[in-house]
C-alpha cells in the first residue's frame, strides 16, 4: 500500500481524526507527526511527515463536509433500574419482568440503583454513537447502552441522571451526518 493509502486508512481507524478532517479544523502537520508515530506510518521510524500531511490534505478534499442534523426524539429518565446477568430475555423465565434492553445474557430491568435515559423517535446507531461520545466527554460512566427500532437506552449512575438527560438531548440535537 502507498503512504497516502496508509494515511487514509490510519485516519479512518481514528474517527476523531476523520471528524477533524471533515470539519476543516485539523492541523495537518501535527496530525501527520502523530499518525506517523501512532499508526507506524514510517515503518522504519523515519516517516515523511510532509508526505503524510499532503496525503491528509488531499483526503480532506474527497470527504463530505462535517455536518450535523437534529433528530426528532423525546428524552425521558427512568430511575431505579439495574443491569443484571441472566434475566429478562425471552427464555429467562421472568415473564413478569419487562426489560428496557437485553443484550446477550444481560438485561436492564426495572429494579436497581441506576438511572436509564430513554430516547424515542428518530434514533439509530449514529445517534447512539453521538450520545456515547458526549457522555464520555462530560465524564458520565455508562453501564449499558443500546438502540433498536425507535428506542435508544443508556444506563448511568443515579447521580448522573440529570446530566445524562441534558447530554442526550444535546447529542440528539446535533448528530453528525455521514
Amino acid at each position: 500500500m502507498s503512504l497516502a493509502a496508509d494515511a487514509r486508512e490510519a485516519a479512518r481507524a481514528r474517527p476523531f481524526v476523520l471528524d477533524a478532517l471533515r470539519a476543516g479544523v485539523l492541523n495537518h502537520s501535527a496530525a501527520a507527526a502523530w499518525l506517523a508515530d501512532e499508526a507506524d506510518l514510517g515503518r522504519d521510524g523515519d516517516a515523511d511527515t510532509d508526505a503524510i500531511a499532503a496525503a491528509l490534505r488531499r483526503f480532506r478534499e474527497e470527504l463530505p463536509a462535517y455536518a450535523t442534523a437534529e433528530r426528532a426524539a423525546s428524552v425521558s429518565m427512568r430511575s431505579g433500574v439495574g443491569v443484571v446477568e441472566g434475566r429478562g430475555g425471552p427464555d429467562s423465565g421472568d415473564a413478569d419482568v419487562d426489560p428496557l434492553l437485553v443484550v446477550g445474557g444481560a438485561a436492564v430491568v426495572p429494579e436497581g440503583r441506576r438511572t436509564a435515559v430513554l430516547g424515542t423517535g428518530d434514533v439509530d446507531a449514529p445517534a447512539l454513537a453521538a450520545v456515547l461520545r458526549r457522555l464520555a466527554a462530560v465524564d458520565v460512566d455508562v453501564a449499558a447502552a443500546g438502540v433498536a427500532g425507535d428506542a435508544l437506552v443508556v444506563v448511568v449512575g443515579r447521580r448522573d441522571g440529570a446530566t445524562a438527560v441534558r447530554t442526550v438531548e444535546g447529542a440528539l440535537a446535533a448528530v453528525p451526518n455521514d
